[in-house]
């Protein structure tokens, strides 16, 4: 079995993998645009990736692909609905570059307030100029907004209470319990919030309910002045619109994602953020520490190896959880050749379709159990021939949560 590492990660995800038993090939060099072929020439089993986009023509062109891990939290560089359709699963590593992200977060609102990098770049160019940035505000009872509430968010909340600052969060998942477990208050209403902070870190993933959720009407309900902080995805802020509101002078902002980043270690970058006055900027590095790459490379291995010992990776992403499911039959039956074929294939034959099925071997080899659990209620006669059938002991019929 092959695992084909698409991307950079830790040496110690790339031997634990070997030392699963895996046939490892490591291009961590490997685009986008040369995944098909990496594909189709290692045809693996197992892909890692960290930011190399899965597109759907690399998914096909795995002949014996089975899974997929993201070697992060977010899984929007890879194209879930093909997996799906051809049952390959997608997994993650959510929680582990956590700290890595907070720790950016925090440095770009401290370089927000007290203008490092302005500062830096004119002492390089010779201009000692402390009248003009001796002016900064301080972040010292201040009041910070979360927008979501996952581990880097709470992370976040955690080392700006550190700084002495007051921390409301927005998430529509946030309960006051929660809340007060961490030390900051629910924020009922997400405009409502904004116009109550002197700062904005932003920690929700990017899809359909996400995408521009900060526009420049929702961005303009920031009092002016105010730090936006946005580590998460591009695409969650409307770059143009963000833009537009720090050259006007009402938003200053720490940007670590970008909308159309490149996907390459190294690419020319272009922005409507890009040479803006106001703006600090790093290329996507929020979860680069030695840190959370070593805890995420341990994560791939644990992810992979339950796949392995269970057929079933952690952490996965692309499977229903809500099944329509309505119906299990549980068959204890000899443990012989082409009996539990023969089960299935009267399920089959009464156009039953399996949702789930699980089969227990007892000690001795002798019998086991069969739980399947399908859509509809099966009729009385196949329960009456399956029951009949010398090589079956029982067959039990329950409607699910009844």
């Amino acid at each position: 079995m092959r695992a084909l590492i698409a991307d950079k990660i830790a040496p110690v995800g790339r031997q634990g993998l070997a030392d699963l038993g895996l046939d490892v090939v490591f291009a961590p060099d490997t685009t986008a645009e040369a995944l098909p072929q990496a594909m189709a020439e290692h045809d693996p089993t197992v892909v890692v990736v960290r930011s190399t986009k899965v597109t759907e023509a690399s998914i096909a062109a795995g002949r014996q692909l089975a899974l997929v891990v993201r070697a992060g939290a977010g899984v929007n560089t890879i194209d879930l609905a093909a997996a799906s359709r051809r049952g390959v699963f997608v997994a993650n590593c959510p929680g582990k570059n956590a700290v890595a992200v907070a720790e950016l977060a925090i440095g770009l609102l401290l370089a927000l307030d007290r203008r490092i990098v302005d500062a830096n770049a004119d002492l390089h160019a010779g201009t000692w100029n402390k009248k003009k940035y001796g002016t900064g505000r301080g972040l010292f009872g201040r009041t910070l907004g979360l927008v979501g509430f996952g581990a880097i968010a709470r992370a976040v909340a955690a080392r700006a209470a550190g700084l002495g600052m007051r921390v409301l969060a927005y998430s529509r998942t946030l309960d006051d319990e929660t809340a007060r477990a961490h030390g900051v208050e629910r924020a009922p209403d997400l405009d409502a919030m904004l116009e109550r902070v002197d700062a904005l870190s932003i920690h929700v993933p990017l899809n359909d309910m996400t995408r521009h959720l900060f526009d420049e009407t929702r961005l303009r309900r920031l009092p002016k002045g105010a730090y936006l902080v946005h580590t998460a995805r591009g695409g969650v802020v409307d770059d143009a619109a963000l833009a537009k509101l720090v050259a006007e002078g009402h938003l200053r902002a720490g940007l670590d994602v970008f909308e159309g980043e490149p996907g390459a270690g190294t690419a020319p970058f272009d922005s409507p953020l890009r040479g803006v006055a106001g703006v600090v900027g790093t290329p996507h590095i929020g979860a680069s520490t030695a840190q959370a790459e070593h805890a995420t490379g341990e994560e791939v291995i644990r992810v992979v190896r339950r796949y392995l010992e269970t057929g079933t990776p952690a952490n996965a992403v692309n499977v229903m959880r809500d099944r329509p499911a309505r119906w299990t039959v549980v068959v204890r039956h000899r443990d012989r050749v082409g009996v539990l074929a023969g089960v299935l294939g009267a399920l089959r034959e009464a156009a039953l379709n399996v949702q789930e099925m699980q089969n227990v071997v007892f000690a001795g080899d002798e019998a086991a159990c069969a739980t399947i659990t399908l859509e509809r209620e099966p009729p009385a006669d196949l329960v009456a021939r399956l029951s009949a059938s010398p090589e079956v002991f029982a067959v039990d019929v329950r409607a699910i949560g009844g």
